[in-house]
């Protein structure tokens, strides 16, 4: 996008920021960057973050992490006397929808794959799926079973620092506390206060619709499952969702037009549908949209992965009856550059 970098390391992880931090600006020097396009600055309080969002030379910002963090920096740009662009990523428990069909034929290998997905990464995928909903059957319960074997064989996990490790356990402790929300499962018990303990937990539908809380990001290895009682209750769930990153949905394709409310629900609910797969891989291409409605970021039209990615840090200016050698290259009659260009309405990367 062409514009100089700031970036502030992690304080959990200062020197692996810095070697990060050199190995950009080696590349930089390498490839003939001008000196200053990226910078970091250190540090263990919010005043850091908060100075480089409030100084008048930051025009956009990026952020991954907590609400909190995230509406905080959202709301200091706001009250700039030159209000800024906040692309904040803030928290997603990515719902997965198994439809009757898909739960009756493919019991096992959703269940399995579910447990992956959950405690890939110690759960500290923001892609990780936390709600898992279906209808209630005999085949909801088998699938339960199965997943909550498979979740209590997988082992603990380093997580990146003691305070998520603290921030989960907590969140864990408060969904664990809802009347009718029952463990189903724990995975290996680890022996350090950073390891994170995979859990699987089941509520039903009335219970969600009730408690808000199910619904919040608990970030580690953990997924709640929810029986629904009706086809009517699971998309009243739906509809009443916030903002999300992903959605998923385990189907047949016969299915799938039985169920075209559903996605039509979720496409205003989330930036990636998914179907018959898990949320957690996220490709670096093209078609990628990483984003999503509030609360799970401040600015559903962008995404933070893929080519797409870089019109966050763009703006479009205009140049009316320029001669030539003001304009930018990109814009010469001649096409120096030997780019597409939409030219009256179509593209070309012929001169004219």
């Amino acid at each position: 996008a062409g514009c100089p970098v700031v970036v502030k390391g992690h304080p959990a992880h200062p020197g692996t920021s810095e070697l990060v931090g050199l190995a950009v600006q080696k590349a930089a020097q390498k490839t003939g960057m001008p000196e200053g396009v990226f910078s970091m600055v250190q540090g263990s309080n919010f005043i850091v973050g908060e100075s480089l969002v409030k100084n008048p030379a930051i025009k956009a910002v990026g952020f991954t992490g907590s609400f909190r963090g995230g509406k905080a920096l959202f709301d200091m740009a706001a009250a700039r006397p030159e209000p800024i662009p906040v692309y904040a990523e803030m928290g997603s428990t990515n719902p997965v929808f198994i439809l009757p069909e898909a739960m009756a034929e493919r019991t096992t290998a959703i269940a399995t794959g579910l447990a992956d997905s959950v405690t890939l990464g110690v759960g500290q995928f923001c892609t990780n799926p936390g709600l898992v909903l279906g209808l209630q059957d005999s085949q909801f319960d088998v699938f339960s079973e199965l997943a909550a074997t498979a979740i209590s064989g997988k082992p603990a996990g380093t997580m990146l620092h003691r305070g998520i490790k603290s921030a989960y356990e907590s969140g864990i402790k408060a969904i664990s506390s809802i009347e009718d929300v029952r463990l189903l499962a724990n995975g290996g018990n680890g022996d350090n206060d950073c390891h994170g303990m995979p859990r699987l937990l089941r509520a039903s539908g009335k219970t969600f619709i009730n408690h808000p809380r199910l619904e919040e990001e608990v970030f580690g290895p953990s997924s709640v499952l929810i029986s629904c009682d009706s086809r009517e209750e699971l998309l009243a769930i739906a509809e009443n969702l916030g903002g999300h990153l992903t959605a998923t949905i385990h189907g047949t394709e016969n299915e799938l037009g039985k169920w075209h409310d559903l996605i039509t629900i979720l496409e205003r609910k989330v930036g990636r549908l998914i179907f018959n797969g898990f949320p957690t891989g996220v490709e670096v291409c093209h078609s990628m949209v990483h984003g999503g409605p509030f609360p799970a970021t401040t600015d559903s039209r962008s995404t933070s992965v893929g080519t797409a990615a870089i019109y966050r840090f763009l703006r479009p200016v205009s140049y009316q009856n320029f001669p030539k050698h003001q304009l930018p290259a990109a814009l010469h009659n001649e096409n120096p550059l030997g780019i597409w260009r939409m030219l009256n309405g179509k593209w070309t990367k012929d001169s004219f």
